[in-house]
């Protein structure tokens, strides 16, 4: 009898020590991870992510998978997360946009309650890009035809509510002009429209890279603090005079709740694939940055992001009835 509860006792111990969170950490992961892309396939906050994943595949052993969810500014992929089981295996992009919403619509997510913040991975570099045969050759010449010609000069972002629109809008009011915004589901919609001649300017992300650089687009200025390296002839708007710094940096969340070993496991993982050739070729490409923030660090970032994006919302009068 006493032999066999010994050998109950071991079970029970083996059995603990297998469910321990460092047990479960050194299992993880045990199947694909779905990591939500918030945009549509094809811009370049895709591309960026679909290196990543590449990258973290090599590094996890197993395959990290993007599922493209967009749509309210990139927002609706992480609500997704809301009643997702907190075991690591669905993840998604945040970006600022997840901070601001709450406060210009009615989400399914309190971005101070539902998400753990895992990493903070790179960020976007913003810009404003004509059609190269349209005559203007600087942001004063766009502006100046802006004011001759109220509400004909339409641009073209990825949301209500996004950064470019909010630089756009800080433009307009400055000089009092008025052009007209055009939402786009993603950057590659934006992109296509101002290719057709359907918008006069984009104001987004790099996706508008490669046009440029084929000459079928101008860019009259990009939004951060320093000159993009691939083209140091276009001004900042702090070249301009413009007292605007506009990036959006953005990492990995995953539902509520999550072990802290497995984060770490995560946090571990796509750190080693931020290093991977494959993911820094492909920032290179889009003019981007690596923007590591540890998993503190992130969790303080998005944290200090939610009182910061409210003031904005506030400020520029972003609230649907506002």
């Amino acid at each position: 009898m006493r032999a066999m509860l010994q050998v109950i006792i071991a079970g029970l111990t083996l059995l603990a020590a297998l469910l321990s969170p460092q047990a479960a950490a050194q299992s993880f992961p045990a199947k694909p991870i779905t990591l939500i892309c918030p945009w549509p396939p094809g811009g370049g906050a895709d591309a960026q992510m679909r290196a990543l994943a590449q990258a973290a595949s090599k590094v996890f052993g197993q395959q990290v998978v993007i599922e493209n969810r967009p749509g309210a500014i990139g927002t609706i992929g992480p609500a997704s997360l809301v009643h997702a089981r907190p075991d690591g295996y669905l993840l998604s992009q945040a970006t600022n946009a997840v901070y601001r919403q709450p406060f210009i619509t009615k989400t399914a997510y309190d971005p101070e309650k539902d998400f753990t913040y895992i990493i903070g991975v790179s960020g976007f570099s913003f810009g404003l890009a004509v059609r190269a045969d349209s005559g203007w050759r600087s942001l004063d010449d766009l502006i100046a035809y802006a004011k001759a010609n109220p509400g004909r000069i339409t641009f073209g972002t990825f949301g209500i509510g996004s950064p470019p629109q909010i630089v756009m809008d800080r433009i307009a009011a400055r000089h009092g002009v008025n052009w007209v915004h055009l939402p786009f589901k993603g950057t590659a919609e934006g992109v296509a429209a101002l290719k057709g001649g359907h918008i006069q300017a984009i104001a987004d992300g790099t996706g508008w890279g490669p046009f440029v650089d084929a000459g079928d687009f101008r860019l009259l200025a990009t939004f951060g603090s320093k000159r993009l390296a691939r083209w140091p002839d276009v001004p900042t708007l702090k070249n301009l005079g413009y007292d605007i710094d506009e990036v959006s940096p953005w990492g990995i969340i995953g539902p509520k709740g999550m072990d802290d070993a497995v984060v770490k496991a995560l946090h571990d993982g796509f750190r080693k694939a931020m290093q991977e050739p494959v993911f820094l070729k492909m920032l290179e490409n889009l003019m981007q940055e690596p923007l590591y923030m540890s998993t503190e660090d992130y969790r303080r970032y998005s944290l200090g992001q939610i009182p910061a994006q409210k003031a904005i919302v506030e400020k520029y009068g972003l609230a649907k009835g506002g």
